[in-house]
């Protein structure tokens, strides 16, 4: 039987600024942006307790938790913590899939003692880094990543495919990972309101309400069937960079100016020509368009980028505020794979 770990750092950007700022512990601490649109990027378990979580506006943290204290992002200090935290998990176990700066799944099947060998990584990490790791175990990836996030912070779960059944019977379906609040609400609709529902739930029924692949995928979900295949290659298809006004942007100039900049800054950063380029515009009333051309030779060029990038701007002619730019390039010509260095590349 296949054996699969998910280790998923806790509360990772905020334990990075803890390290920094003791002081701090006990208290709610939220990660977010300045800007009067940033978002939370993660919080403390303490401000959790007051609804505060990823994603969410942080003017909305402000107003659930009025006494929390906010820290801007540094990235350049979570990714040196992220490399030191991958280091620890290749030089421990051979086969690791990196799914963020902060979660990783392992393959434990030829590991004859695989929970004593994770709580070894656990005491590793924590001796290198002062960080705290959540465990989950299972047979495949959607067992181990939900039992990961179990019990949280400092959590070790490790359960059979029917233990997981059993344990989370009664829970929401939105638990598991690929079951998105519409298709919730769509299933509460249906009376369907827990797991246990969901598995029992008449599977011809739910392929004629949700197609038959997600109606089918719907039911293996609840029952917790799922892949132990990890990629321990990533290869790259896009890569793209894209900006959030603080205030929407009508003036054309204005936005024609930050596309260019975008480009340059996308071109510096591409490590193989593409033949797509694309804008990305989400106007004030969130409508989000895309637009794409393919040119004749693959690129890295910042003049050609912008230029096909303006053409793109210009001729789409967004008659609303503009709240969000991006531009993009894809279509490479020869995908190298990523290999193991203990580097951890991501697209910003």
């Amino acid at each position: 039987m296949p054996t699969i770990a998910h280790l998923d750092m806790d509360a990772f950007y905020v334990s990075v600024e803890l390290l920094r700022r003791p002081e701090l512990r006990g208290k709610p601490v939220v990660v977010a942006g300045t800007g009067p649109r940033s978002v939370v990027t993660t919080a403390s378990y303490e401000a959790r307790r007051f609804g505060v979580g990823s994603a969410i506006p942080a003017s909305r943290a402000r107003r659930l938790c009025p006494q929390a204290i906010f820290i801007p992002p540094d990235f350049e200090a979570y990714r040196s913590h992220s490399r030191q935290v991958m280091a620890v998990l290749r030089e421990q176990i051979e086969r690791v899939e990196v799914v963020g700066l902060d979660e990783a799944y392992l393959d434990l099947s030829d590991l004859q003692r695989p929970r004593a060998a994770m709580r070894r990584v656990v005491a590793e990490i924590k001796s290198r880094t002062g960080l705290t790791a959540s465990v989950g175990i299972g047979p495949n990836k959607l067992v181990a990543k939900v039992c990961s996030d179990a019990e949280k912070p400092a959590g070790f779960v490790a359960l059979s495919r029917e233990q997981a059944c059993e344990r989370f019977a009664a829970s929401a379906p939105g638990l598991v990972p690929g079951i998105g609040p519409k298709t919730v609400q769509r299933l509460a609709e249906l009376g369907i309101t827990t797991l246990r529902a969901l598995a029992a739930a008449d599977e011809t029924m739910l392929q004629e309400r949700f197609g038959p692949n997600h109606g089918r995928d719907l039911v293996a979900r609840a029952l917790f069937h799922g892949s132990a295949q990890l990629t321990l290659e990533r290869v790259a298809v896009s890569e793209s960079r894209e900006t959030t006004f603080p205030q929407d942007v009508a003036d054309r100039a204005e936005q024609e100016e930050v596309l260019v900049t975008l480009s340059e800054k996308l071109c510096q950063g591409l490590k193989r020509p593409g033949r797509t380029i694309a804008i990305k515009v989400r106007l004030d009333d969130w409508t989000t368009v895309t637009r794409a051309r393919t040119v004749g030779e693959p690129t890295t060029d910042p003049a050609i980028v912008s230029a096909v990038a303006l053409e793109l701007l210009r001729a789409y002619g967004p008659e609303r505020p503009v709240r969000l730019l991006g531009v993009r390039v894809a279509g490479f010509d020869a995908p190298a794979p990523e290999v193991d260095t203990g580097q951890l590349a991501l697209p910003v």
